[in-house]
This record gives structure tokens, sequence and C-alpha cells, in this order.
């Protein structure tokens, strides 16, 4: 095993691990790799046993602990000043307008040139928009923003490999912690968590929060464009009947969710499917690999929006760290997927791409073209 297959085409290794050691030990991570779906949901639900509250956490080493990083009554105290803002009945009401207009907005940036790369055109800029929205934060510019969390991202990955990471991700997040700060006393939702919170537990709260809702959601659009895009009869089949988008985002996600893997700790020793882990151990949660479990969805491999149990899928994780944001993900995706198939007809792959990444895996690029709109001069 080397971290590359890990970051490149880690389905073949994932399947022989789950095969015969769904727990094993991978010296290149310093830690175990569980990849069966039953054991997955055990590690995510017993967070007496597994915590995520641990200075070795990658995502706290470069922002500091917030609800993400802790458990137990810190991570209450943490997450239920944002909580109430996202709740699921509330979603569509709040942002469903903001979101078409925004992809109607970014669209019309580039709809003309009869081509695009779709994740930083529309996927990431869409992705920033709606978090700053969402958080209240004033003047937030998309390809800054974006620069900063691929640096943040490169410094997680690199914690995670193993390898030294370098000053980018923590300037990055001192940049990004600066533009919150500068925010929070306006009237927004930061300004509200701050009267529960003291300033520098808003800050990395609101950051892990934009992590999610920047990172995971531009990947998350961006691996469902590639998919349909490969598959040209599912896409048309999404065209002409819109019902069939919730189930093509959820099969995306179970196919290739956005968050490779989350990481746990084991506060005493346990054993796990016969393996023996030592209290300290890091236990590393492949969602890819119990995404793909052939024991709950058949023909694993295959992206299959019809099949019955997507409701299974553990994209957003499980138990008290399941994502705060993943009604408003799932609603950026679709309004994003309609907007790109209302808007970009005859819309096609301009060149082969697949998803990359350790710890969170999306495309590279994601290159399509499709037939021009020209605006109407007048001239029949």
């Amino acid at each position: 095993m080397t971290i590359e297959q890990l970051t490149t085409d880690p389905y073949p290794l994932l399947a022989r691990l789950r095969a015969t050691e769904p727990v094993a030990w991978l010296p290149e991570l310093n830690g175990w790799l569980v990849t069966r779906h039953d054991l997955a949901l055990r590690v995510l639900r017993d967070a007496a046993t597994f915590t995520v509250d641990d200075p070795r956490f990658s995502t706290a080493r470069v922002v500091g602990p917030s609800m993400l990083s802790l458990d137990s009554g810190e991570h209450t105290r943490h997450r239920t000043p944002f909580a109430r803002h996202f709740r699921p009945r509330e979603i569509e009401a709040r942002f469903a307008g903001f979101v078409r207009a925004e992809c109607a907005r970014l669209v019309d940036g580039f709809a003309a040139a009869g081509q695009a790369e779709l994740r930083r055109a529309l996927a990431g800029p869409l992705a920033v928009a709606v978090v700053a929205e969402a958080l209240g934060l004033a003047d937030t510019d998309a390809v800054r923003v974006l620069a900063w969390y691929d640096a943040i991202v490169s410094t997680v990955d690199d914690i995670s490999a193993g390898r030294e990471p370098g000053d980018r991700g923590a300037e990055a997040f001192g940049e990004l912690r600066a533009h919150i700060e500068g925010t929070v006393g306006r009237p927004s939702l930061l300004t509200e968590a701050a009267t529960a919170l003291e300033l520098p537990e808003v800050v990395s709260n609101a950051a892990v929060l934009m992590f999610g809702g920047i990172e995971t959601t531009e990947g998350m659009i961006a691996n469902l464009l590639l998919h349909l895009l490969r598959d040209p009869a599912r896409l048309e089949a999404v065209r002409a009947d819109r019902a069939l988008a919730p189930a093509a985002i959820e099969e995306s996600l179970r196919l290739e969710p956005a968050a490779a893997v989350v990481d746990r700790y084991a506060t005493s020793d346990v054993e796990l499917a016969g393996a023996s882990i030592a209290r300290g151990d890091l236990v590393t949660v492949s969602l890819t690999a119990a995404n793909r479990d052939p024991a709950v969805f058949a023909n694993p491999d295959v992206f299959d929006p019809g099949r019955p149990d997507l409701g299974k899928q553990l994209a957003f994780a499980h138990g008290p760290h399941f994502c705060l944001g993943a009604d408003l993900a799932r609603l950026e995706t679709r309004i994003a997927v309609e907007t790109v198939l209302d808007r970009l007809p005859g819309i096609a792959l301009a060149e082969p791409a697949a998803p990359s990444g350790l710890v969170f895996r999306k495309p590279v690029a994601v290159p399509a073209r499709w037939l021009p709109s020209w605006p109407d001069d007048g001239v029949a």
C-alpha cells in the first residue's frame, strides 16, 4: 500500500482490504483503516470509544478546536449555536432563491463561450457564495477564499499522509481568520454565535463550516457533474425528468464521497473485527470503502441511481458528527445540475477526468463543452 494508491485509484486496494482485513494496520498512515460498512457505522456511532478529541486531529491542527474536533459536552456547546440555522425543513425556504440566482449569474458568465471548466467556474464559486450567505460574511471574494482552502486542504492531506506540513495552510487560515473576525459585530449568524462562544471559538467553527460548505460541496457538485457527463443516457434521463435528480445526487455521494475518510482515536484498548486496537491509536474510517461494500450495495462500482438502498450511504458520516450542512449541500448540487441542464444544451465532457485526493476526493477539473447560445441581436 502506498499513499499514491490511496490518492489516485484506491478502489482495488480498499476492496481487497474489505474482503480480507477490514480493520487493517497501514504503516503509511500510522494507523488502522476501517473499510467495511458495518464496522464504519460502529466507529462513527461510538464517540466514547472512538473520539475526534485528540491533539493530532488534522483539521484542528490547522484551524483550532471546533465542533469538528470535540466530543461530548464541548461538541454540543460548539455545535448548538450554529445547528438551529441548518434545520432541514428551513433550508429550501431560506436558500433556494439565492442558490438559483447565483447559479444563473455564474452560468451567464460562460454560457456563450461553449466551453468551461465547471469545477472552478461553477461549483467552487457557488459553494463560496452560499456559505458566505449562510454565515453572513460580507465582501467574500470567491477566488481568494478558494485559494485559502486549496492551501488548507493541501496541509490536511500532508498531515494525514505523515508529511511535514509547510506554512501555506497556517498562512491561509490566518487570512481567513482576519476575514471572519472583521465580520463579527455586524448582524449575522457569527455575531449571534459570539454570544455563546468566545471569538476564537466562533472563528474556528466558522472555518470548519466554510471548510465543509466549500471544499466538500465543491467536490460533491463536481463529482456529480462528472458522473452524469460520463453517462450521457443518464444525463438525458435527468434532463427529461427532474424527479430523478435527488437519487442521482445520493448515488454520486455513495460512489465518490467528497470526504473520503474521517479520523478517530481510540480512547481505550478495543477489539474490532479481530484487530487489537490500542488506546491512542489512529482509527481512520474509509467512507469510500464503506460506500462500496458489496454486502450493502449490489454492483458497488457501478453508477446506478436506481438502486434501492441509497439511504445507507455514509458520505455525510454518521453519529454525532453527521454533517451539519448536508441538506444545504444537496440543495446546491440539485440546483447547480438543473441550471447546467437548462442552460447548456448538448453538454458533454471535453476530455477525460477522474477524482483524486487522499482525504478530499474530486476531479482537478471538469472540462465541458456545449452548443453556445448567442445573444439575440434582432437579426432574423
